[in-house]
């Protein structure tokens, strides 16, 4: 049993955090950037001679999953396509589950990417780190313990079991060239829409800023000044990936730039073998016409944070908003729901603070 805390939200802002954290937690975009908005069958056919000898395959993650406990999949939906994307401390630790130790993989990000079977539009939902769930043959723990415990296996099980959505594939980032992607695209462009300033590192006017990497590393990382602390993080990490997805939908047929952008996430990013090249050919063509206004942003619904039983803070998520949210893209009617319940969610705003 967890003991919810009533307090909102806001008042949970973590006291310690890594340098690199929301490097690690940002660089998932490369994969997003790369299956929703890739770049055409140029780029792809570029990708191709870089994705064999850079990306890091993780094998079969689903063939150690027992096929009874996973959610079906109706054929009228077998369309849709369902990615687990997670930002870890190593890749090459994911791929050789005898480097593990208790504790040394959790993950800092963890998204489920939802592309829908009509290649219309595309949900982007971030799933706190924090978020207290059950994790199948370990008990009740923050999710990112699954990572740790199992590897890529057991956080597809405690995802699915957690959502009721069936996962096609699984990748994981290591994250140490987020700002180089960054850099790689010339800067990307950020509104911020009132001064800000965390009176230390952190200070941009109120306007459009073209940010280079480290600029909107720090933008992403501000730690004081937000009020609701770790949420508002998630939010402008979030905004950083969307404006580098507009950046590389913008610009498609710029082969310097999209060359240079795809070598640095073909060395940053790890998947399952199912992902093949062929695979995201298919991803790249059949989502080419989704734009950045069609991909929706959201955090996981949550009523707030609260501490386990054995005095971790966590966060609890809302299961009377999440569960719906999540049949609805396990019935790949996303678009719709949150089109109707966006009041309702934690969906991101066109300016965030």
């Amino acid at each position: 049993m967890t003991q919810p805390d009533t307090a909102p939200a806001q008042r949970h802002v973590r006291q310690r955090r890594k340098a690199s954290t929301t490097r690690r937690a940002l660089a998932v975009v490369g994969v997003l950037a790369l299956v929703l908005v890739g770049g055409g069958a140029g780029a792809a056919l570029w990708f191709k001679s870089q994705l064999e000898g850079n990306m890091e395959k993780l094998g079969d993650p689903f063939a150690q999953i027992d096929e009874a406990t996973r959610p079906s999949v109706a054929p009228e939906d077998a369309d849709a396509v369902n990615m687990l994307v997670l930002g870890s401390d190593s890749r090459i630790s994911a791929g050789d589950p005898t480097q593990w130790k208790a504790g040394a993989q959790r993950t800092d990000a963890i998204m489920l990417v939802h592309l829908a079977g009509d290649r219309q539009s595309a949900q982007v939902i971030s799933i706190p780190r924090d978020s207290w769930v059950p994790i199948p043959g370990h008990g009740e723990a923050k999710i990112n313990a699954a990572f740790s415990y199992g590897g890529p296996a057991l956080m597809i099980d405690t995802v699915e079991q957690l959502t009721g959505v069936r996962i096609q594939h699984f990748a994981v980032t290591d994250f140490e060239s987020f700002v180089n992607m960054t850099d790689a695209l010339g800067g990307v462009e950020i509104t911020i829409p009132e001064d800000i300033s965390d009176g230390d590192k952190v200070s941009f006017t109120a306007g459009k800023h073209v940010l280079d990497g480290e600029q909107a590393l720090a933008y992403a990382r501000q730690r004081h000044g937000l009020a609701n602390g770790d949420f508002g993080r998630v939010q402008r990490q979030q905004n950083w990936m969307r404006a580098i997805m507009a950046k590389v939908n913008n610009n498609r047929s710029n082969i310097t730039m999209m060359s240079s952008f795809l070598r640095t996430v073909s060395e940053s990013v790890a998947t399952d073998d199912k992902l093949t090249f062929d695979e995201m050919t298919s991803l790249f063509m059949s989502a080419r016409d989704i734009g950045t206004n069609d991909v929706t942003f959201l955090t996981a619904p949550y009523s707030g944070t609260g501490r386990s039983n054995d005095g971790q803070s966590i966060v609890v998520l809302d299961r009377a908003r999440f569960d719906p949210l999540m049949a609805a893209i396990a019935a790949d009617d996303a678009a719709q729901y949150v089109a109707d319940n966006a009041e309702n969610l934690e969906v991101l705003g066109a300016t965030v603070k």
